[in-house]
């Protein structure tokens, strides 16, 4: 039997991570929810996580700190940033790191689906 995707969605802002995962949920995927990186990367099967939707602007640690962290760990898990403050600067330090997708809040649920079931269609 095949194994539902993991999603992993890092945010501080307790809305937008209960709505995405409420909508990833209604969609079929596996979910589980961080308000910060450094919980994320510190959990104990963080490893199953088939790609991470996390916000840039955190607390603590940043996305963008997050990406650096998962880079020189060699961590393969694909990336997708939301932010509520998108500039270019960004969006270019993350592309040029791998992330598959960027979009600013409120971003459109359809594209975000679409990105992920990119991603996901790519890892079978």
């Amino acid at each position: 039997m095949k194994k539902l995707p993991m999603v992993s969605i890092i945010d501080d802002d307790e809305s937008v991570r209960s709505a995405t995962a409420s909508l990833l949920r209604s969609l079929g995927y596996n979910v589980r929810t961080f308000s910060e990186a450094r919980s994320f990367l510190d959990h104990p099967e963080r490893d199953d996580t088939t790609c991470i939707i996390t916000d840039i602007q955190m607390p603590s640690m940043t996305g963008l700190e997050l990406q650096q962290v998962l880079l020189a760990e060699h961590s393969q898990i694909p990336m997708i940033f939301v932010t509520g403050f998108p500039n270019e600067q960004s969006e270019k330090v993350v592309r040029r790191n791998g992330a598959k997708g960027f979009f600013a809040k409120p971003f459109q649920a359809q594209e975000l689906i679409d990105c992920l079931e990119d991603i996901l269609s790519r890892s079978d």
